[in-house]
């Protein structure tokens, strides 16, 4: 149980915490100092890295989550209402991620191989928007992981 809790919480933490960083930190600071097409490569660069940490965390998140739900819960039916609404957070997380993946960001990286900065720039947006809705999903998701047993039924 231990493992699956910490492996669960690492996971978490990886994927909310690195959209939070990507948002408030890394791409405030490359609007301020890079001008796109220097910028542009950059954030796409860090997104490669990143979703990479971020299949392996949307696997590992599964894997535990419902792992805990079945042996530690006994199934659905003994799972209180924070545990449902874990999973529909994070179902929804999940959409909105493949969706970024094979969509805005499949086509931000085609656009920067052609040099269509303009382009490459409207991906990014798109991407960027869709990254604080999941971002504020996962900040809903943490609050209702911590608190959720104490909050609702």
């Amino acid at each position: 149980m231990a493992v699956a809790i910490s492996l669960h919480l690492l996971a978490a933490v990886y994927w909310v915490g690195g959209m939070l960083v990507m948002l408030l930190a890394v791409r405030p600071a490359a609007v301020e100092l890079l001008e796109p097409p220097l910028r542009l490569p950059l954030l796409a660069g860090v997104l490669s890295r990143f979703f990479v940490g971020v299949w392996v965390s949307v696997a590992v998140l599964l894997v535990t989550g419902l792992w805990m739900l079945f042996m530690v819960f006994g199934g659905f039916a003994y799972a209180g209402l924070h545990v449902h609404s874990m999973l529909l957070l994070f179902l929804l997380m999940a959409a909105i991620y493949l969706y970024l993946f094979l969509s805005p960001y499949a086509v931000l990286k085609a656009s920067l191989k052609e040099k269509n900065f303009p382009r490459a720039g409207v991906q990014m947006g798109r991407i960027r928007k869709l990254v604080m809705i999941n971002a504020c999903l996962g900040v809903t998701t943490v609050v209702v992981a911590s608190a959720g047993r104490y909050l609702l039924i």
